[in-house]
């Protein structure tokens, strides 16, 4: 018997932590209940403390058991549904694509500070310094790399989609967002995120939003 999954998030527009979990569940069709829950002004998601710990968002209840981390929330939707091919099947792919996600989920403190996701702006050129720069020649790099060990199987970083495109999928709506400039494979690899059928349903969704969040707009004009 599956177990009865809810998935709480935030804003979809600037969440790119809630993003991640969404988006690999949603794309290979595991059941979940969405509770969505709005920032205030400094980005703390309002209604948190029912659900998690520690204040933040995403957290998957799994037959109301709080899993309150974005990578554990997909280590255990692929622990739950083995069918799913969440990760590799080939163990050194595998260790490949947790390496990559532990690498975003730890790095690109750079890339992620100073170009916050924010799907339904375009801010071209914002952001930009040394930093940021050096983030996205190794995002590219590591893409590359994916891509040419393990991606011969289809346009994904390892064929088929797994954890690792869901937790680069937020990765790619700040490329867009900001118009970075990107070397032709990795402006490929962006667009066939931007096509999964989970990511272009949050993007809609995100788009929809009307909700300002200043902590999350430091490029917008005084309002």
């Amino acid at each position: 018997m599956s177990p009865d999954l809810a998935l709480v998030i935030g804003n979809r527009n600037y969440s790119s932590w809630s993003m991640r979990p969404w988006v690999a569940l949603r794309q290979v069709g595991i059941p979940f209940r969405e509770i969505q829950l709005w920032f205030d002004e400094d980005g703390h998601p309002k209604g948190i403390e029912h659900y998690s710990p520690t204040g933040q968002v995403p957290v998957l209840l799994a037959d109301k058991q709080p899993v309150w981390d974005s990578l554990a929330i997909c280590e255990t939707a692929a622990e739950l549904f083995p069918e799913k091919r969440l990760w590799p099947a080939d163990a050194r792919a595998r260790a490949h694509a947790r390496a990559a996600c532990a690498e975003m989920h730890a790095g690109f403190r750079n890339l992620r500070g100073a170009m916050p996701m924010n799907i339904r702006a375009a801010l071209p050129g914002k952001g930009m310094n040394p930093g940021v720069e050096r983030d996205i020649l190794r995002v590219a790099a590591l893409w590359s790399d994916c891509r040419s060990r393990y991606g011969a199987g289809g346009d994904l970083l390892f064929g088929h989609f797994t954890v690792a495109d869901a937790y680069y999928a937020p990765v790619a709506m700040r490329f867009i967002s900001y118009a970075v400039s990107l070397p032709p494979a990795a402006r490929g690899y962006v667009e066939a995120v931007r096509n999964l059928p989970a990511v272009a349903e949050w993007m809609a969704a995100a788009k929809r939003e009307t909700a300002f969040v200043a902590a999350d707009e430091p490029y917008a004009e005084p309002r």
